[in-house]
């Protein structure tokens, strides 16, 4: 074998000897990445932005699917039991909750957020018991409770991976600055309207129309599920007719029959409004952010106002 062989056979062992060597570690290094488990699409837009490369992060509920019928699989048990840390809506939004004995770290977020009653009373954190229908679950649709979460979640990831808390401070005040711009978009977008009420197909709006002070009437109550009555069926189309309103919303886990009904009664659009539990499948394949939903929802919700 000449030099020039020599060279090349030993190029080529030490390629491959290099090959053999790194390959378990990078495999190590991803099987030690955390993971974090959010079931709601607002816990996994914040964890997400917070966390960015240094974690895994999923969301538990699959896109596509209600948020308040989601029931997970055993084998789905399986990988939010094995994550690092389960941050959870609360608010009796997950009955499948109740009994699931978590192995490492999980956190009910409703408990650092202000709560509301569905008849407007609220609820501050710290408050002891959440039945469902007992406090409104849908609390990250106030800007204000979001960045709450965002400042629970920061805490939680920063005393759970201590070496990337810098990072996790940068993302925070980040993310914080982007929801107080959306909350400044909303104030002035909304500010001057010629109507105060939307027609929604269930009440998942309330703590928007609360920050924002508008008002919000559902064909059903806090579960797209619920069967509309024939009554407030009646009301609402009344209500459509007197105030000359234009469109009104359902959303897309939920049968727009009812509504659609109201609408044509009524000689009405429909439109869809997101009530942001849970994004489509197409949502999540456009890559859409917890800001891209609420900025498409104001626009909507501005038009069905009237506002200036």
């Amino acid at each position: 074998m000449n030099l020039k062989n020599r060279i090349l056979v030993t190029a080529v062992a030490v390629f491959v000897s290099l090959i053999i060597f790194i390959t378990p570690l990078s495999a190590k290094e991803i099987a030690q990445k955390p993971t974090i488990a959010a079931s709601t699409f607002s816990l996994y837009d914040i964890s997400k932005n917070i966390a960015g490369e240094s974690a895994e992060v999923f969301m538990i509920l699959p896109f596509g699917v209600d948020v308040h019928s989601y029931e997970p699989s055993p084998k789905e048990m399986i990988k939010i039991s094995k994550s690092d840390l389960v941050l959870y809506s609360g608010a009796g939004l997950e009955p499948w909750i109740g009994g699931f004995k978590f192995k490492n770290r999980a956190i009910d977020i409703s408990k650092y957020v202000e709560l509301k009653k569905p008849n407007g009373e609220h609820e501050h954190h710290g408050d002891v018991h959440h039945k469902h229908n007992s406090v409104d679950p849908h609390y990250w649709q106030d800007l204000q409770n979001m960045i709450k979460a965002t400042e629970r979640i920061t805490e939680e990831l920063a005393q759970l991976f201590p070496q990337n808390k810098s990072l996790y401070i940068k993302n925070r005040d980040n993310y914080i600055n982007m929801l107080k711009n959306l909350d400044a978009d909303y104030k002035k977008k909304l500010s001057a309207c010629k109507l105060d009420t939307i027609i929604v197909n269930h009440d998942a709006f309330s703590y928007l129309a609360n920050r924002y002070g508008f008002h919000v009437e559902a064909l059903s109550g806090l579960s797209p599920e619920a069967e509309p009555s024939p009554k407030n069926m009646i009301k609402l189309i009344t209500h459509v007719k007197e105030h000359k309103v234009a469109t009104i919303f359902f959303e897309s886990f939920a049968s727009d029959k009812a509504i659609k009904s109201i609408a044509k009664e009524a000689n009405v659009k429909v439109d869809i409004l997101q009530p942001l539990g849970n994004i489509t499948a197409d949502e999540a394949k456009s890559g859409l952010s917890y800001e891209d939903i609420m900025r498409k929802n104001l626009q909507k919700i501005s038009q069905a106002l009237e506002c200036k």
